[in-house]
């Protein structure tokens, strides 16, 4: 089987950035917290539910969570839970061999921890449906998970710079949301582990912007312009997105202006020398990056809008 040049590219740009790799890796080995998700669950609020233990079963009035939280934490749950696909897919990328392997290995027992904590929450204090709960599970993962990047060095790299940091947003602002300082406290915790994710991706793309500046630049146009949470296959996850993006926990000026200005920002693209379709794909850049400047202007008008004439019937 032949080996195109892109392949042959993208192997030897991993080549010669395993030193980097390896460097990151140390860095965040050393700046990692070991935490415990047992200690963020309150397990004194749990009781028993129906089926094999005879306790109670689930009812709305359990959950003491608003709908826009609610919503929220079961997409970042599904989301986490789709970890096996995800790392299928990180290792296409990186492989198993060397600082890459171990990092790929790293990060998925790190992330591996979200899902334990969240799930363990979200049970012991009755806040979702168990079972509507784990049925979406199962349907989320029998779809599986592939990558749009598919094996890419590049695309996948810049994809989870910005996808972590996404996730760290959206955690973040769904613990302030939710009106429990137990929540708010976890995920915290969990937003924690996808900053320092984040780095370790971004700094990859720094040091393949000094190595192949316009093949890097190109690639992150690419994945700006087409640019999906992972979650986008949960089943109701367009009525799920608009809950959350009129909430203010996840929406286009929060992608703007707290995802990819500040990714674009650390790595100077706008203020680096490009030749050729390096140049051509940071000039796209800008265009995107002020058509959604401009499109996340007209959503918040209308959600003040949207919010004005609520308040308005309610008094």
């Amino acid at each position: 089987m032949s080996v195109s040049s892109e392949e042959k590219f993208q192997t030897g740009l991993m080549l010669e950035l395993e030193q980097v790799a390896e460097k990151e890796l140390n860095r965040h080995l050393a700046t990692a917290d070991e935490w415990f998700p047992h200690q963020y669950v309150p397990w004194g609020l749990g009781r028993d539910y129906d089926g094999p233990l005879d306790g109670e079963g689930w009812t709305p009035e359990d959950s003491k969570l608003g709908t826009e939280a609610r919503e929220s934490l079961i997409v970042n749950l599904l989301t986490e839970d789709n970890l096996p696909g995800y790392h299928r897919a990180i290792a296409d990328v990186f492989g198993t061999e060397g600082a890459w392997g171990t990092w790929v290995n790293r990060w998925t027992a790190e992330e591996n921890r979200h899902g334990i904590v969240i799930r363990d929450y979200l049970t012991v204090t009755r806040a979702v449906d168990p079972i509507a709960l784990e049925r979406a599970r199962m349907k989320h993962m029998e779809l599986g998970y592939e990558a749009a990047h598919g094996s890419a060095f590049l695309h996948g790299t810049a994809y989870v710079s910005f996808q972590e940091l996404a996730t760290r947003v959206a955690h973040r602002n769904t613990g302030k949301v939710s009106g429990d300082p137990v929540c708010e406290q976890m995920l915290t915790r969990v937003a924690k582990d996808e900053n320092l994710h984040m780095i370790f991706y971004r700094n990859m793309i720094a040091a393949s912007l000094e190595v192949a500046p316009n093949e890097t630049m190109r690639a992150i146009t690419q994945v700006v312009k087409e640019f999906q949470m992972p979650g986008h296959g949960i089943d109701g996850f367009l009525r799920k997105s608009v809950i959350i993006a009129n909430a203010g926990i996840y929406d286009l000026r929060l992608h703007h202006d707290d995802v990819l200005s500040p990714c674009l920002r650390k790595w100077g693209v706008f203020d680096m020398e490009f030749t050729g379709d390096g140049a051509k794909a940071r000039d796209e850049l800008g265009e995107f990056m002020e058509q959604l400047d401009a499109a996340a202007t007209r959503f918040e008008t209308r959600r003040e809008e949207r919010r004005a004439r609520q308040a308005a019937r309610q008094n």
